[in-house]
């Protein structure tokens, strides 16, 4: 006679207990901050799956939010897709990503960065995608986040702060607001129980990372054959 399984989460990956943190079914990546990484399923970054980070106004820190788990990757591309101005190479590279690991997409329709996004996901061969959208339909986000679940790639979508109170398919989803030399972080999603409160996440120092103009020329990565339809700014 078989067994019951002593543990609800012995029984299958997708199943927790309300008052514990689930479990990420392909793995996750550190964020790098210790405060943080406590407070998400699995201690860090899901992959294979959407994770929103909202915002009022793009330039909060946020990209020194994700350097860690960034430079983490090894020498794995990162895209990134629509983001609201260029990024800063020499802001980049101090905190460990050299400019040619970033493919720079910038496609003329939303529809083009949508298909993009779903062909960066489908490829496997990035080790990020980060993505500004315009204007993303929850249709949209449903197929994203299918296309994020056939691979292992960390998946960033940045949206405004609003979009808070509307439903969303993504695992994971973070209200960022300004501090001092820090970022509120609020969870409004994650696999587990509600958060008690807000996450202060002091950030690393760094250069500032988006600007107006680039500190010298940009010289991003090349674009995969496979997307050469889509236009690359750089």
């Amino acid at each position: 006679m078989a067994t019951l399984a002593t543990n609800i989460e012995d029984i299958h990956p997708l199943l927790w207990r309300g008052a514990q943190l689930g479990r990420s079914l392909r793995g996750t990546v550190d964020t790098g901050y210790t405060a943080l990484s406590m407070q998400l399923p699995g201690g860090g970054w899901p992959k294979g799956s959407i994770t929103e980070l909202l915002h009022q106004i793009p330039g909060i820190g946020e990209m020194r939010l994700l350097a860690p788990a960034l430079a983490a990757l090894g020498n794995r591309p990162i895209v990134v897709l629509q983001p609201p101005r260029l990024p800063n190479v020499a802001g980049l590279e101090h905190i460990g990503i050299p400019a040619r690991r970033v493919i720079l997409l910038n496609p003329p329709k939303e529809a083009d960065a949508l298909w993009s996004a779903d062909q960066v996901l489908r490829s496997g061969t990035c080790g990020a995608l980060l993505f500004w959208p315009r204007h993303v339909q929850t249709s949209s986000l449903r197929r994203l986040n299918l296309a994020a679940a056939t691979g292992e790639t960390l998946f960033f979508m940045f949206r405004p702060l609003d979009c808070a109170r509307g439903a969303s398919p993504a695992e994971l989803r973070l209200a960022l607001r300004p501090a001092e030399d820090a970022l509120s972080i609020e969870i409004v999603k994650r696999k587990g129980p509600q958060a008690a409160g807000p996450v202060y996440v002091e950030l690393h120092t760094a250069a500032r990372l988006l600007g107006k103009r680039p500190v010298r020329r940009a010289r991003f990565g090349r674009v995969p054959q496979d997307m050469a339809p889509v236009e690359r700014v750089g």
